[in-house]
């Protein structure tokens, strides 16, 4: 009880000797903290809308691929028994041809007439399967391009296994889902108990990650802090929303020092206690939550433009 009563007179001493002028400039660091995080879940509900929008753009063209692929086999079709027709026509007129003159311009008549129609059905179907034909290249080169995205999220996958295998132990794991790989970082390899400062172990995890995703520019990258659910209490921050993205951001600083990778890449953000992994009434699941995750997302830039267009 003397500690204690000993620890708050200390704290309240230490509180005491912070000044106006400092506190202020904690509280608009605070401010623009805030905001920012509030931007980032921004640009990631943009993101998250522009992959669901390039997703409904695929299945709707995957639907007019069989619609059309449908209306191809019926024209197929047509265009089978017109050429029947056509060849029973040719014979008839060779026929016709041994017959009186008068039967032979009538029958002949019937039968430019009708060759006159074929022609017509196979000018429509030859457009038609023209037409066809055009969607289909757009369709398969399409999936062409987002069976290259699959390989190379694979790929990156493997590299970041490989290249982060003796960090695992350290509560370190490599994910793939919904088509973006997660590397989850727990505490124990980043930080200490209430800090934001990376520890050594993790400033090493963290460099080999920005050695492999420097050689992916075509991926972005999305910085998350999360936390558990016990509140925060400090001088400098304020609460868990404070803490996960002080904590991102020091996961950003740690990468920005490559310099092959662009800034314009790397999106920190702050998810406070409100993403949990485990359960929160136990120590361990507690830990599992209080973590970092880098989610790596292909950029779709150049599907988009096809669909666009």
């Amino acid at each position: 009880m003397k500690k204690i009563i000993l620890s708050l007179i200390v704290l309240s001493v230490l509180s005491s000797c912070v000044s106006t002028k400092k506190y202020q400039e904690l509280d608009d660091k605070y401010i623009k903290l805030r905001s920012e995080n509030v931007e980032l879940k921004e640009q990631l509900d943009t993101l998250a809308n522009k992959s669901l929008k390039c997703q409904a753009n695929l299945d709707r063209l995957t639907i007019q691929y069989n619609s059309l692929k449908s209306k191809y086999q019926t024209l197929d079709k047509l265009y089978t028994v017109k050429e029947n027709a056509y060849k029973k026509l040719q014979a008839s007129y060779d026929a016709l041809s041994q017959s009186s003159s008068q039967t032979l311009a009538y029958e002949a008549e019937k039968s430019q007439k009708l060759l006159k129609e074929l022609e017509k059905k196979q000018q429509e179907l030859a457009k038609e399967r023209a037409a066809l034909d055009e969607q289909i290249k757009k369709i398969e080169h399409l999936e062409n391009l987002i069976a290259q995205k699959d390989a190379k999220l694979n790929n990156l996958k493997g590299s970041l296994n490989r290249a982060l295998n003796k960090f695992k132990d350290q509560g370190l794991k490599v994910t793939q889902k919904n088509g973006k790989i997660y590397i989850s970082m727990e505490n124990k390899l980043l930080f200490d108990s209430g800090s934001w400062n990376v520890k050594k172990n993790g400033q090493d995890a963290i460099k080999t990650i920005g050695n492999i995703l420097s050689l992916n520019p075509d991926v972005e990258i999305m910085i998350e802090g999360h936390t558990d659910n016990v509140p925060y209490h400090g001088n400098v921050i304020k609460d868990n929303w404070d803490l996960s993205v002080k904590r991102a951001t020091s996961v950003v600083r740690q990468l920005m020092k490559n310099k092959h990778i662009d800034p314009k890449r790397l999106i920190p953000a702050g998810r406070s206690k409100y993403v949990p992994v485990a359960d929160n009434s136990t120590p361990a699941g507690r830990a599992k939550n209080r973590r970092i995750e880098v989610i790596l997302t292909p950029r779709f830039d150049e599907i988009m433009n096809l669909l666009n267009n």
